[in-house]
């Protein structure tokens, strides 16, 4: 199905549904090609994990939640890789171009929705090499939040001893670590509300990491919803070793059940 016819289909869908997915794609993980064997020019999205590459695995997983109205995916100005993936999605989705940073490719598909989304509609922004996370982790996200003014994220404890340390890396203390929780994704806000705080954020120069990040300095309470701890981000090369053996377990697992 061409952009345009899907597209089409995006415009189509009942307002009353309310759910959007972004899905920032426009990075080339630098990180993931230091010292590896990996072809360094190919994104690691595109990296394949069994038969699939992580890219069709994230957006079969969002797919699979049953809940999207649509599906944008950022992508880098000169992706060749994309339109060689066979995707089979029940959800409607289409490409846009990505920006310098981050907050700048979800800016774009903000932009995408402007006459799809409803101002109070939800946008859920999913990290691209995230495909581990669990579809009833999205679906508890939606509804814990179902009735929230702005919105909140997926997380988990922090399991290891956090020490801070100096710019020598000398060890200043020992950080309670029952304190801290690992922002994960999707991160799930109000239309409207998240297009103005990121563009608050850029008008500001103000770099951030994650949405929250962004909607936490305009001042809103972010909530925060704990996930599966197997909600990884694929960063480095043995973390595709892990993701491959975790969607391995979640398939024997309940029968299947993700």
């Amino acid at each position: 199905m061409s952009e345009h016819q899907n597209a089409q289909r995006l415009k189509e869908k009942p307002a009353s549904t309310g759910y959007w997915a972004i899905v920032p794609a426009a990075g080339v993980g630098s990180r993931m090609s230091q010292g590896s064997r990996h072809d360094s020019s190919l994104p690691k999205q595109y990296l394949s994990i069994g038969t699939d590459t992580i890219l069709s695995l994230t957006l079969e997983r969002l797919d699979s939640s049953g809940i999207l109205s649509g599906i944008v995916l950022v992508l880098g100005d000169e992706d060749d890789w994309f339109e060689k993936l066979d995707l089979s999605l029940n959800t409607a989705l289409v490409t846009v171009k990505g920006g310098a940073e981050r907050m700048h490719s979800v800016n774009n598909g903000l932009a995408a929705l402007k006459n799809m989304a409803a101002d109070t509609d939800w946008v859920m922004v999913h990290d691209v090499v995230r495909p581990c996370v669990r579809v009833e982790d999205i679906q508890a996200l939606a509804s814990t939040l179902a009735d929230d003014p702005v919105g909140g994220i997926l997380a988990y404890p922090v399991s290891h001893t956090l020490k801070k340390v100096t710019q020598d890396r000398e060890i200043e203390c020992t950080v309670p670590r029952e304190q801290y929780w690992q922002a994960a994704t999707p991160q799930m806000f109000r239309y409207k509300l998240l297009q103005k705080a990121l563009a608050r954020a850029v008008a500001a120069n103000q770099l951030i990491t994650d949405e929250s990040h962004a909607v936490e300095l305009a001042g809103y309470g972010v909530k925060m919803i704990p996930c599966s701890g197997d909600n990884i981000k694929i960063t480095h090369r043995e973390d595709l070793m892990m993701a491959e053996f975790i969607l391995s377990r979640q398939k024997q697992s309940q029968g299947g059940q993700v």
